[in-house]
């Protein structure tokens, strides 16, 4: 059974004449579960011990779990509602259903790949291989194609067939998605559905026109190699936070383990995984630490305040925190400066109080387009420039004549 422990603090509930010993909520702390009384009152009380989540009712169980005061009784928190685990979601996984729809997503974008044409000959039998190997707990995660890509930085990129690592990849996610959507900030924006880039840019500049005395300075930074330094174990012990279902925690361990560390660059998994490493941190960050503007693309973070001392003294928390909790650094080039002055640079935009401009590598990028005639390059970048003060610039690119 989970138990919560607390150290001294005030509870919430039982009969106002029960003493300094009455129960949480409508009851008893300190009676056996067997125990019926139906208490009708409420008030606060001091408490030492556990509290027991069986007791509750059903119409209180799930839903708020105490009233809780801190160590020094200075700051009142409602506690977290309980983490209920999902548990039977295996054979959701791996359903012929569940993989011919996880194989229709996979290949968007991709139906002209020699891989996708070759598996298509046998498909049918591919489904069932999958789903005999998934089902009898044999699956083994296939071996990685490496290789370098120079652009914007070097980084070694992981690459996995497409069947049958890549569609059970989605299949997986095609459960799981839901899941752990519901336990992501609002402010975190990449590799979420329904989410991305301009969902993200459009609520910063909402932000910094509503708010512009509390948004004067900016604390930016990355995760120094994020997802190489992922550590394994606490990434599963996350999983495991969420997930009961012991054959899918299996399965995720194959393919975690399948890395010779941290998660892969390339694998569509480790983009989940990537937010769900991160997730305790976000919540950290806006629970905890009281951040108001607060901004996260995959490692890269945004945050805003109307105090630099403030934002420093901030910094020194978030990598402590990074280092105790997550085995993780933030990159060198960490910033701390008045937005006014230098703009943020996120999102590939320079993002200020009353304007947005293009950054300026994608700007280049987009005049060689406009150069070699592209159509579809610049329909990309045509995409980007019409969420910012782009006016200039396209008449600069001749673009109307495009």
């Amino acid at each position: 059974m989970n138990k919560v422990v607390i150290g001294q603090g005030l509870l919430f509930g039982g009969n106002a004449n029960n003493g300094t010993n009455a129960g949480f909520v409508y009851s008893n702390v300190n009676n056996a579960p067997s125990n019926t009384n139906t208490n009708i009152g409420s008030h606060l009380c001091k408490n030492n011990g556990l509290i027991r989540p069986w007791l509750l009712p059903k119409n209180i169980k799930n839903t708020i779990m105490a009233l809780v005061v801190d160590k020094d009784e200075k700051e009142i928190v409602l506690a977290k509602k309980f983490m209920k685990r999902v548990n039977n979601i295996y054979d959701k996984i791996i359903s012929i259903d569940n993989l011919k729809k996880a194989d229709k997503i996979a290949r968007k974008g991709k139906i002209k790949s020699r891989e996708i044409k070759i598996h298509d000959q046998k498909k049918g039998c591919n489904y069932i291989a999958l789903f005999n190997t998934l089902n009898n707990e044999s699956f083994k995660n296939s071996k990685y194609e490496t290789f370098k890509i120079y652009e914007p930085k070097e980084r070694e990129i992981f690459k996995l067939p497409y069947y049958p690592d890549r569609i059970l990849h989605h299949s997986i996610m095609n459960i799981l998605e839901g899941i752990f959507y519901k336990t992501y900030t609002k402010n975190t924006y990449g590799c979420i559905k329904g989410r991305g880039v301009h969902m993200g840019l459009n609520q910063i500049k909402k932000d910094l026109k509503n708010n512009p005395k509390e948004t004067k300075y900016c604390l930016k930074f990355d995760i120094k190699k994020y997802y190489p330094s992922v550590n394994q174990e606490i990434l599963k012990n996350k999983l495991r936070k969420k997930i009961k279902d012991k054959k899918v925690l299996k399965l995720l361990d194959e393919i975690i383990d399948s890395a010779p560390k941290g998660i892969p660059i390339g694998n569509y998994l480790s983009q989940h995984f990537g937010n769900i490493y991160l997730n305790d941190f976000d919540h950290w960050l806006k629970e905890k630490q009281k951040i108001k503007f607060y901004y996260r693309y995959v490692d890269d973070v945004v945050i805003l305040s109307h105090s630099k001392k403030e934002l420093h003294e901030l910094l020194k928390n978030i990598k402590k925190y990074l280092s105790a909790e997550l085995d993780l650094k933030l990159k060198e080039n960490y910033q701390i400066f008045p937005v006014k002055s230098r703009g943020i640079d996120f999102l590939g935009y320079v993002i200020y109080h009353s304007h947005v401009l293009l950054r300026k590598s994608i700007k280049k990028s987009f005049a060689k387009a406009s150069k070699k005639n592209n159509k579809q390059s610049l329909a990309s970048y045509y995409g980007w420039a019409k969420h910012c003060n782009s006016k200039n610039l396209l008449k600069k690119l001749n673009y109307d004549s495009i």
